[in-house]
């Protein structure tokens, strides 16, 4: 069965080309993706993951609130007993907050540059450690 994951818009950002582009292309690689579309609350973000039993939720991020966003998304999972549930985080991120998204509780931050293959890539290796855990 395919691994889970929930590609989702927080916060008020509209622009989701590159959100859809990575959910085909995780979905092309083999993974079950549902996506939330835009401008998604943390609340609803956080009820999706939960309900549809997801392995990671994958936030696209390009307003410049990914600390922010992503603290609250992992502390709202964490909250409501979705603490296993993988945070990983692309976007508009600079190389320079990939630190303080880990220590948030990030899995895996794909910072501006990122490659599509080297996101499925980190995305496998995400689960792969979820699994061996």
């Amino acid at each position: 069965m395919p691994q889970r994951v929930l590609v989702a818009k927080p916060g008020l950002d509209g622009h989701d080309r590159g959100a859809k582009i990575v959910a085909r292309t995780l979905r092309d690689a083999g993974f079950e993706v549902i996506y939330t579309g835009i401008r998604q609350r943390v609340e609803d973000i956080v009820a999706t993951a939960l309900q549809e039993d997801v392995a990671v939720v994958g936030l696209s991020i390009l307003s410049g609130a990914h600390v922010a966003l992503t603290a609250r998304i992992v502390e709202a999972l964490r909250a409501a007993d979705g603490g296993d549930i993988a945070v990983v985080v692309g976007g508009t991120i600079p190389q320079s907050d990939v630190d303080k998204l880990l220590s948030l509780g990030a899995a895996a931050v794909f910072p501006t540059g990122t490659s599509l293959d080297e996101l499925v890539t980190g995305v496998r290796q995400v689960i792969g450690h979820m699994e061996a855990s």
